[in-house]
């Protein structure tokens, strides 16, 4: 009599650990070049709000010289989309990682060459027009620079941690507002306020060359995710990702153009144009406690970031959304009457739970959440035009029109306060249309989408 077999079990399978190091080697490249562009791209928004109007434009008032420093800061924006054309248009069809060390070392050159431009005393409207020019290609570097990094992360990640790995992207702009305020905030402390002004603030941006260095080794040493590899290896990517994207998700390039509304603006009133009303308000020392809450938002956010990525891989990104779209409208009220009257030594904790709870409860998941509403062959392309759309009407305006608006309103905030009003409601109705699978797989239903 035969004895019956018995199937050998399946061999258990273990954790990889070369995917693993893989993975955490690509979230720490994410990060760390994420970090830098946005160190090159912050440092002009702070020297907008505190250095631009006397140095390139002297003969205007102090309003209009920091309405025009503003007007030059948002033509990064605008170039923004150009960035996230080129670049979508090439990482969709020969991979992510050459167009992240392009988008560096152009980021890296125009920063640089910011730092050397002489001032508008010395070589007239030249100083200008150079200014502009590098900051046009500051916005195409930095166009590039997020779809790019953001798929590297999202597209290595396990499918129920997109949120958090995607995160540390969205960690890049944290840590390049805090490295580029500390720097600014330390050369002004130890030159002192007059030499700062006259020529200190070039310091940092010549900076920018050694921690472009650092970057690129890191970036260097990651590749393209396996999906990315599979659809290049198979032939099948798109001859035309951009017009491919732009024909067939419509929808989704809207959407998330209108995510990325409401929170970008309080990003800008709390980092840039807070720092200029503090100033208008309560002299120098409202400044420096601006510059001091910054470093101290920044800094919580490198936490506070990923926290709100790892959630959202549970709860799902809309129900997140959609909360801080309402926690920003109804918030920018007492905050801008705190900046009138309210005490300096507790505007860091005020500004934390604007940044940390209500901006990066929404920002943190995007990098996932983006990648969620277009397919691998299109994903660059479609997640960095709407990226770069809603970011010319948010980021890029807000300083501007918070400048406009604000002496539109004798000096009172309120238009401002109406208008971030306005965009809040925008990002609901985005967040209502978009598509989270991961608020389906926490209620049981389908999973994600795959990467």
């Amino acid at each position: 009599m035969s004895t019956p077999t018995t199937a050998a079990a399946p061999p258990v399978r273990r954790p990889d650990p070369t995917t693993n190091a893989i993975r955490r080697r690509v979230a720490l490249a994410s990060f760390v070049g994420t970090t830098v562009e946005y160190y090159d791209f912050y440092l002009y928004a702070t020297a907008s709000a505190l250095v631009f109007a006397p140095t390139f434009f002297p003969s205007v008032t102090p309003a209009v010289g920091v309405i025009a420093s503003f007007a030059t800061y948002g033509v990064g924006f605008v170039a923004r989309p150009l960035g996230g054309i080129v670049a979508g248009h090439l990482g969709d069809r020969i991979g992510r990682k050459k167009l992240l060390v392009a988008s560096l070392v152009l980021m890296g050159i125009a920063s640089t060459l910011i730092g050397l431009i002489p001032s508008a005393a010395t070589i007239g409207v030249g100083a200008v027009v150079a200014l502009v020019v590098l900051r046009l290609l500051q916005g195409v570097a930095a166009g590039a620079e997020w779809g790019g990094s953001a798929l590297l992360s999202v597209e290595h990640a396990p499918e129920r941690h997109r949120g958090l790995f995607g995160a540390f992207t969205q960690m890049g702009s944290a840590g390049g507002m805090l490295l580029a305020t500390g720097v600014f905030t330390l050369v002004r402390t130890l030159l002192g306020n007059e030499a700062f002004l006259t020529w200190g603030w070039r310091l940092p941006f010549l900076f920018s060359a050694v921690i472009v260095a650092v970057g690129l080794v890191i970036r260097l040493g990651v590749q393209d995710a396996p999906v990315f590899q599979e659809l290049k290896d198979s032939g099948n990517v798109e001859r035309f990702p951009v017009w491919q994207a732009i024909r067939r998700h419509p929808r989704a390039i809207l959407v998330t153009a209108g995510l990325r509304l409401v929170q970008p603006a309080l990003y800008s009133i709390l980092t840039t144009y807070s720092l200029t009303y503090l100033g208008a308000k309560r002299g120098e020392e409202g400044s420096a406690a601006g510059l001091q809450a910054v470093l101290v938002i920044s800094a919580v956010s490198l936490v506070s970031t990923p926290f709100w990525g790892w959630l959202s891989d549970r709860v799902g990104r809309r129900v997140l959304a959609i909360g801080s779209a309402v926690g920003i409208g109804v918030l920018v009220w007492p905050f801008f009457a705190f900046l009138d009257a309210g005490p300096l030594v507790l505007l860091p904790l005020v500004a934390l739970i604007g940044m940390c709870v209500f901006h990066d409860s929404i920002y943190g998941p995007q990098a996932a959440w983006f990648a969620e509403q277009f397919p691998t062959g299109r994903r660059y392309s479609g997640m960095s035009l709407g990226y770069q759309i809603g970011s010319i009407f948010s980021v890029g305006l807000t300083p501007l029109l918070a400048a406009v608006f604000v002496e539109l309103g004798g000096g009172s905030p309120w238009i401002l306060c109406a208008y971030l009003g306005v965009y809040a409601v925008l990002t609901i109705v985005a967040a209502v249309f978009a598509v989270d699978p991961r608020a389906r797989a926490a209620r049981g239903g389908a999973g994600a989408s795959a990467a």
